[in-house]
C-alpha cells in the first residue's frame, strides 16, 4: 500500500510505498558513508517537499547521522539574507556535509562559503552509489540524538535544539494516542514545510510511524493557490490535517463561491490549528465558509507545542468546537489575572496536557501559581529536549530539573490552558503593558493592508518614553495613499484598544522580517525600526500597481524556474 503520496499543483499524485522509500534510503545512507559521515554528524538537509527529502533524512538516520532539515531558498529577492541565516544555521549545528538538489545547489554557494563546512554541498542525484554490503551501521541507543531542529526564531536568532530517539517517539506516541476515533483508518495530508516541526514531526514521521497514510503538498504551491489543500482534502478524503491560523484565514479570503461548491470535506475530521495565536475572528470566518462543503464545525482544533518539546504539549478536545473566554486585557497585562469580560479580547483554550506531559504556570520568583493567574508557561515530559546543541548558556537559562521554561505567558481556566502571548514581545505603553496581538488584531478589518502582515512594537523614538508603534505592510494592488493607510491604522487602534499609535509606517509587502515557517519577528522589526532599516513605502498610484504585480509574477516565475 502506498504510503507517502506527493501531489503537485496540477493534481497529478506520485506514490511510494515505505519499501520504496526504506530502500532509496539505504542508498542514501551508504553514499552517506562513503562520503566519511561518522555516526552522530550533523547532515544539513536543504531540500523543497518531494521524494529526495525523504530519502536523504531516512538515509541519515540510516547511516546513525543526525538530519538537520534547513529551510531552502524560495524568497529569491532576498538571497543575501537567506545566505547570512543560513550559513549561521549551519554553523550552529556543526553540519558536516550538506544535501540538496540541483536548483538549490546553484543558490547555496554564498552560505557554504561563510559556514565553512568540512564537506561539500552534495546533489542528491548526483550521490556516489556504492555497491551493495557496507555502508549501513548497527542501530544505536533511543538516548542518540535524532534530530537538530531549529527553533522558530519569533523573538530571537533561532537555537538548534537537540533531540533523541526518546525525545521523538515520546512525543509521536502521545499524538497517536490522542487521536479519537479508529486509528487504523485515519488518512492525513499537508502542505506544511518539512524542515518546521508541525510538518516533520506533526504530519510526516506521526503518520508513517502509525502506518497511516500521508499525502504530501508543496508549502509555495499552497501559499500561490491556496484552494489546492481543500481541494486534495476533498479528492483523498484524509481525516486529519494541520496548520497555522493564518492558513484557515487565507482559504477563507481567498476561495470564491464557484470552489466550495465542488469541494466535500466533510470526511475531514481533525483540522489541527497552532504555531501561532489561534484568532476566533478567523475560525469563524473559516467554520462559516465552508460549512457548505461539509466541514464540521468540531473538527477544528487549537493545540500548543513548541520545538523544544519536540512538537506537541496540548491538545483541545477533538470532538467539541474550539472553545474561547473573553477577558479583560488591561487586567490580564496589569494584574497578571483572568478578569472575564464579554467583548474582551477573545483567547482559545489549546486543551490539556497530552500523555505524560506536564505544564504549570509560574511566577516571578519560580512558584506555581493557581487558576486564573498569568505567568510563565513551563513543560515537563520525555519529550522535552535536554538542551540546544552547543549552547549551555541558553540551555542552562531554559532548561532545569526536566522543565522547559517555555517563554511563553498564559494561564489555566477550568482545567485548559490559554496563551496569551511572549514574554519578549510585551509592548510597555505610558508604563502599561500590552500584548503585541490585541494591537495587531484591531486591524484586521483596515482596507489595503495585507491581513496579518502587521506587528505592534514599542519603542523610545522621541527621548526615553516608549511610544507605541504599528509597522504594517500594504496590499500589492492597494491605490490608498500613506495618509489615509495611517488614518486608518490609528482610528482602528484607538477604537479597539484606547491606545494612540505614535509612529504609524506603511510598508512594502515582504518588508517585515519573518522566520522560517512564516511567522513575524517583532523584535527583529524593531531592532530595524530603531536602526532606521525600515522606511515607508512610497504611495503606489496606477503604475506602481502594476509594478507590484508583474515583480511579484517575475519571483514567482523565477522560484517555478529555480524548481524544475
Amino acid at each position: 500500500e502506498p504510503m507517502v503520496r506527493f501531489m503537485n499543483r496540477s493534481g497529478g499524485v506520485t506514490e511510494f510505498t515505505w519499501g520504496q522509500i526504506l530502500d532509496q534510503s539505504a542508498a542514501t545512507a551508504q553514499a552517506l558513508r562513503g562520503l566519511g559521515v561518522e555516526p552522530g554528524d550533523r547532515v544539513a538537509i536543504v531540500l523543497p517537499t518531494g521524494p529526495d527529502f525523504l530519502h536523504a533524512y531516512f538515509g541519515a538516520l540510516l547511516a546513525r547521522a543526525v538530519p538537520t532539515p534547513l529551510y531552502p531558498p524560495v524568497r529569491l529577492a532576498r538571497l543575501e539574507e537567506y545566505h547570512a541565516t543560513t550559513a549561521r544555521l549551519l554553523k550552529a549545528a556543526s553540519a558536516r556535509l550538506v544535501l540538496t538538489d540541483r536548483a538549490c545547489w546553484g543558490l547555496l554557494g554564498k552560505a557554504m562559503e561563510q559556514a565553512r563546512l568540512p564537506g561539500a554541498c552534495h546533489v542528491m542525484a548526483s550521490l556516489p552509489r556504492p555497491g551493495h554490503g557496507g555502508g549501513l551501521v548497527e542501530p544505536g541507543s533511543h538516548e542518540d540524538l535524532a534530530l537538530v531542529q531549529f527553533s522558530s526564531g519569533t523573538t530571537v536568532d533561532p537555537k538548534p535544539v537537540a533531540l533523541s530517539h526518546r525525545n521523538l517517539l515520546a512525543n509521536i506516541d502521545a499524538i497517536v494516542d490522542s487521536m479519537p476515533g479508529d486509528h487504523s483508518k485515519h488518512t492525513a495530508l499537508s502542505w506544511l514545510p518539512l524542515y518546521h516541526d508541525m510538518g516533520l514531526i506533526g504530519c510526516l514521521l506521526t503518520p508513517l510511524l502509525a502506518c497511516r497514510p500521508i499525502t504530501l503538498l508543496r508549502p509555495e504551491d499552497f501559499v500561490a493557490r491556496p484552494r489546492l489543500w481543500l481541494e486534495a482534502l476533498s479528492q483523498t478524503r484524509a481525516s486529519i490535517t494541520a496548520a497555522p491560523n493564518f492558513a484557515y484565514g487565507l482559504c477563507a479570503d481567498r476561495i470564491d463561491d464557484a470552489v466550495v461548491k465542488t469541494l466535500d470535506l466533510s470526511g475531514l475530521e481533525i483540522a489541527l490549528c497552532g504555531a501561532e495565536p489561534v484568532m476566533r475572528d478567523t475560525l469563524d470566518r473559516f467554520v462559516e465558509r465552508f460549512a457548505p462543503a461539509g466541514l464540521r464545525p468540531e473538527a477544528i482544533t487549537p493545540v500548543y507545542g513548541l520545538a523544544e518539546a519536540s512538537l506537541a504539549v496540548t491538545f483541545s478536545d477533538p470532538l467539541r468546537r474550539a472553545r474561547f473566554v473573553e477577558v479583560n486585557p488591561v487586567v490580564l497585562a496589569e494584574e497578571r489575572r483572568v478578569e472575564e469580560c464579554a467583548g474582551g479580547r477573545a483567547l482559545a483554550s489549546l486543551g490539556s496536557p497530552l500523555p505524560g506531559m506536564k505544564v504549570e504556570v509560574r511566577g516571578p520568583e519560580g512558584q506555581v501559581l493557581p487558576e486564573g493567574q498569568v505567568g510563565r508557561l513551563s513543560v515537563c515530559g520525555p519529550s522535552v529536549s535536554s538542551g540546544y546543541l552547543g549552547c549551555p548558556q541558553e540551555t542552562a537559562r531554559a532548561f532545569a530539573e526536566g522543565w522547559l521554561d517555555t517563554g511563553d505567558e498564559g494561564f489555566i481556566h477550568q482545567g485548559e490552558l490559554y496563551v496569551s502571548g511572549r514574554t519578549k514581545d510585551i509592548i510597555l505603553v505610558r508604563g502599561r503593558k500590552w500584548d503585541p496581538v490585541v494591537v495587531e488584531a484591531a486591524l484586521a478589518g483596515v482596507a489595503g493592508l495585507r491581513r496579518g502582515c502587521a506587528v505592534a512594537v514599542s519603542a523610545a523614538l522621541r527621548g526615553d518614553t516608549e511610544d507605541l508603534c504599528v509597522l504594517a505592510e500594504r496590499r500589492a494592488d492597494c491605490r490608498q495613499g500613506d495618509d489615509d493607510l495611517v488614518a486608518a491604522v490609528k482610528q482602528a487602534v484607538v477604537g479597539r484598544t484606547g491606545l494612540v499609535a505614535e509612529q504609524v509606517l506603511i510598508l512594502d509587502p515582504g518588508t517585515l522580517p519573518r522566520t522560517s515557517s512564516g511567522k513575524l519577528r517583532r523584535g527583529a522589526a524593531r531592532e530595524r525600526l530603531l536602526a532606521g532599516e525600515l522606511h515607508a513605502a512610497p504611495a503606489p498610484g496606477v503604475l506602481g500597481v502594476m509594478r507590484a504585480q508583474w515583480q511579484g509574477w517575475r519571483a514567482h516565475r523565477a522560484a517555478a524556474l529555480a524548481r524544475d
